[in-house]
């Protein structure tokens, strides 16, 4: 995707400056096979982060103001994590306008979601230098406001871990047992693999992280979308 004029309008934006579009939407890995001058969107997904914290937590303690700080704190962690910040930027086509190495285009399941979270965030970040923080606000509030009735619905404020815990339990009177699979790279840039099992063969699904603790969760996840519960 190289037509930002097109861009912004599948996006429903009008920006002042349409570099700024354009950095969002350039994955580094784009750069490595492209030597341009043009800057990827990591310093903009930065910014969106800080910006998007501000939007959310702003949302919720107006809208539950009966709420205690924690469970706050769980709501906007379910609205802003990556499995639904990757499926808000699929559902408003981030995935067909992203610049990516063609590596990177292949890329499926979780490196792919940590990619569209990500753009989100920068598209958010280059709204917000571009028209300031109302307009970056009301962005926030269309494609993710909504949300929140799901959250609560379906429970995602909890932990991966511990609704998969209480659903296992509660199915299949057992309690997950998680195993490390694969370990790799150096201390300082580790990259676990753990599965979760009921019973001591029964895998149920795998997941990744940057430590134990994140791949145990992504692996509840994915056993929670696998299962159904």
């Amino acid at each position: 995707m190289a037509d930002f004029v097109t861009a912004q309008a599948h996006l429903g934006l009008t920006f002042k400056n349409l570099d700024l579009l354009e950095e969002a939407l350039t994955h580094r890995s784009y750069l490595n096979e492209h030597k341009t001058s043009k800057a990827h969107n990591e310093r903009l997904e930065f910014l969106g982060d800080a910006v998007l914290e501000l939007a959310t937590t702003h949302f919720l303690f107006t809208r539950f103001p009966g709420k205690p700080e924690g469970d706050l704190t769980a709501y906007r962690a379910a609205l802003v994590n990556t499995f639904s910040l990757a499926d808000t930027a699929e559902l408003i086509g981030l995935n067909d306008l992203l610049l990516l190495s063609k590596g990177e285009s292949k890329d499926t399941g979780r490196a792919r979601q940590i990619i569209l979270a990500n753009a989100f965030e920068a598209v958010l970040g280059a709204i917000y230098m571009d028209q300031g923080y109302e307009a970056a606000e009301a962005f926030v509030a269309k494609h993710l406001y909504g949300k929140i009735d799901d959250v609560l619905a379906n429970r995602t404020w909890q932990d991966a871990k511990s609704r998969f815990q209480e659903a296992a339990q509660e199915k299949k009177s057992v309690t997950p047992l998680y195993k490390t699979l694969n370990e790799t790279g150096p201390d300082h840039d580790k990259k676990f693999t753990v599965g979760v099992f009921l019973g001591t063969k029964d895998e149920v699904a795998q997941g990744e992280g940057k430590s134990k603790q994140e791949a145990e969760q992504d692996a509840a996840q994915n056993a929670l979308a696998k299962t159904g519960w």
